[in-house]
C-alpha cells in the first residue's frame, strides 16, 4: 500500500471521528440521539438516506455481480429505483406527519404502538425483535465488505480487517447518534457518488471509450450484452422485487420521520432520487467495464482471481489511478459501508433503548439514561453482528439480500396499510409481521431443510421477499377485517394525520 494512499485513507477516518465528536455536543436526550430532534434539512435527509440505503453492495455487491451475469443483472437497479421513488412519493410525508399525530413517535415500534393505542405492548415487542434480528445480518454484511476492502487493500488477515472496520464505525455512532449518522451520511453519499462517477468513466476511457468497451465484451461473450439472455421469468421478477423493501427499510424510514418539515420532501425526493439513479448506472457501468478489463482476453489479462468478483471496484481503483485517488476512492468504498452500518446500529439501539428497556425494565429512566443504554446497544448489537461476520466466504450481496427481505416483508405491509387504512388494526399489525418475516425465513430455508433445489421446484427460485410480502399483506387485511373496528379516537388520530397530508 502507498504512503499516499494510506495518508489520504486516514485523513478521511479522522474527518468522520470529528463529525461524532460536534455531534456529541449537540446530542442531549433520546430523541437526539435517535432522531436529531427532528430538524433535518431536506438535502441531508436525502443523501443520508442514500447513503444508508446503498451500503457496501452499491460499490461491491452490484459492480460484482455485473461482472459475473452482465446486462441481466440490470432489473435489480430498476426494481431499486422504483421502489425508492414510490417510498418517497407515497410514504414520506404522511409518515412525517402520522409520527408526530401519534405521540411524537421517535422509531417506528414507537410509532406502531401509538398508532393501534396497543396498551398490550405487544407490537413493539415483535416489531423491536424483527429489527434486531434482521440487522444483525444487515449489519454483518457490511462488516464483511469492509473486511474485503482493508483485506484487499492493506494486505491484513480477513480477521484483523473486520476488526478495525468495526472499532471505527462504532466509535462515531457511539459518541454522536443520529446527527453524527446523518452528516456522515451525507458526506459519505457526495463521496460514494464521485466515485461512481470517475471510476466508470476513467475505465471505459482506459479502455478506448464505450464503443470499445461494447465490442470488447461481446468478443468475451456476447450474452453479457443482453439484459433477457439466460433470464427467467422468476429470475428478472425476483430483482425487480428488491424495490418491495424500501417500503419496510427502519434505517431509510427514520429519515423520513427527522425530516424539519413536510415542505423538504419534494426537495428531498428530488435530491435524493437524482443521486439514486445516477450512482446505480455509475455501479452497472463499473460491472460492465471490469468484464472488459478484467476478464481472461480483456485488457488487463484476467487480473481478477476467480470468486473475487465483489472486489472489483477495489481493483480498479488500484491499477488506474495514482496513490492519492486511489485513497479517496477507497475511502469511498468504506463510506458506503459506514453510512449503512452507523444507521442500523443506531436504529437497533433505540429498539433497545425505547423499546426494550424504557418500556419494560425502567419506565422512569432518564434522557441521560436512555442515551447511554443506546450507546451501549451499539456496542452490543456490533459485536453480535462481528461474530456473524466471521466466516471469511460470507457474500456481501446475499447477506443483503436476506436482511433487506426480512425488513420488506415484515414491515413494508404494515407501514403502507397503517398509513393508508383507517380500517387497520392492532391485531393486523401483529398477524403481518410475523406473517411476513416468518415467511422470508421459512421460505429461504425451505430448499436446506427438505433437501431439494430450485432446479427441482423453479418457484422456489423466488426472492423470499414477494411471497413474504404478499402473506404479509393478506394477514393484515384479513385479521383486521376479522376483529372488531378501531375505536373512534383511533379513527379521528388517522383523520387529523390523513387531513395534514393531503
Amino acid at each position: 500500500m502507498e504512503t499516499a494512499t494510506l495518508v489520504t485513507f486516514i485523513i478521511y477516518l479522522v474527518g468522520m471521528l470529528a463529525i461524532g465528536l460536534v455531534s456529541y455536543k449537540l446530542t442531549s436526550n433520546l430523541s437526539d440521539y435517535v432522531l436529531g430532534g427532528r430538524r433535518l434539512g431536506g438535502s441531508v435527509a436525502a443523501l443520508s438516506a442514500g447513503a444508508s440505503d446503498m451500503s457496501s453492495w452499491l460499490l461491491l455487491g452490484l459492480p460484482g455481480a455485473m461482472y459475473v451475469g452482465g446486462m441481466g443483472e440490470i432489473w435489480i437497479a430498476v426494481g431499486l429505483a422504483i421502489g425508492a421513488y414510490l417510498n418517497w412519493q407515497f410514504v414520506a410525508e404522511r409518515l412525517r406527519t402520522y409520527t408526530e399525530v401519534a405521540n411524537d413517535s421517535i422509531t417506528l415500534p414507537d410509532f406502531l404502538e401509538n398508532r393501534f393505542h396497543d396498551k398490550s405492548n405487544l407490537l413493539r415487542i415483535i416489531s423491536a425483535l424483527v429489527i434486531l434480528v434482521f440487522f444483525a445480518f444487515y449489519t454483518s454484511s457490511g462488516l464483511v465488505g469492509g473486511a474485503l476492502l482493508f483485506e484487499a487493500s492493506f494486505g491484513m488477515t480477513y480477521t484483523q480487517a473486520l476488526w478495525i472496520g468495526a472499532i471505527v464505525i462504532i466509535s462515531y455512532t457511539f459518541l454522536g447518534g443520529f446527527l453524527a449518522v446523518s452528516w456522515t451520511d451525507f458526506a459519505q453519499g457526495i463521496l460514494m457518488f464521485l466515485a461512481l462517477i470517475i471510476v466508470p468513466i476513467v475505465a471505459i476511457s482506459e479502455i478506448g471509450g464505450w464503443s470499445e468497451t461494447v465490442n470488447a465484451v461481446g468478443a468475451i461473450d456476447p450474452a453479457y450484452l443482453d439484459a433477457f439472455q439466460g433470464a427467467t421469468f422468476i429470475g428478472v421478477i425476483s430483482l425487480l422485487a428488491w424495490g418491495l423493501g424500501y417500503f419496510g427499510q427502519p434505517h431509510i424510514l427514520t429519515r423520513f420521520m427527522a425530516v424539519k418539515s413536510v415542505k423538504e420532501i419534494p426537495k428531498a425526493r428530488a435530491v435524493g432520487m437524482t443521486w439514486m439513479v445516477l450512482a446505480l448506472f455509475g455501479a452497472i457501468f463499473t460491472g460492465f467495464a471490469g468484464i472488459a478489463y478484467f476478464s481472461a482476453g480483456g485488457l488487463g489479462g484476467g487480473a481478477l482471481p476467480e470468486g473475487a468478483h465483489e472486489t472489483l471496484f477495489i481493483m480498479f481503483t488500484q491499477v488506474l489511478f495514482n496513490p492519492w485517488v486511489s485513497g479517496f476512492l477507497l475511502a469511498a468504498i468504506l463510506s458506503a459501508i459506514m453510512s449503512t452500518i452507523d444507521s442500523q446500529l443506531l436504529v437497533s439501539s433505540s429498539a433497545l433503548a425505547e423499546d426494550v428497556y424504557k418500556a419494560f425494565i425502567r419506565k422512569d429512566a432518564s434522557q441521560n439514561e436512555l442515551v447511554w443504554v443506546g450507546r451501549l446497544g451499539v456496542v452490543i448489537i456490533a459485536l453480535i453482528a462481528i461474530w456473524l461476520a466471521y466466516n471469511p466466504e460470507s457474500s456481501v450481496l446475499d447477506l443483503v439480500g436476506y436482511a433487506w427481505a426480512g425488513f420488506g416483508a415484515a414491515f413494508g405491509p404494515v407501514i403502507i396499510l397503517a398509513l393508508f387504512w383507517k380500517r387497520m388494526t392492532r391485531n393486523g399489525a401483529l398477524a403481518g409481521m410475523i406473517v411476513g418475516g416468518a415467511t422470508v425465513i421459512i421460505w429461504a430455508e425451505l430448499t436446506n431443510w427438505f433437501d431439494i433445489s430450485a432446479d427441482q421446484y423453479p418457484i422456489l427460485g423466488l426472492y423470499e421477499i414477494i411471497p413474504g410480502f404478499i402473506l404479509a399483506w393478506l394477514a393484515v387485511w384479513l385479521v383486521s377485517l376479522a376483529g372488531q373496528e378501531p375505536s373512534k379516537e383511533i379513527e379521528e388520530e388517522f383523520e387529523k394525520a390523513t387531513s395534514k397530508t393531503v
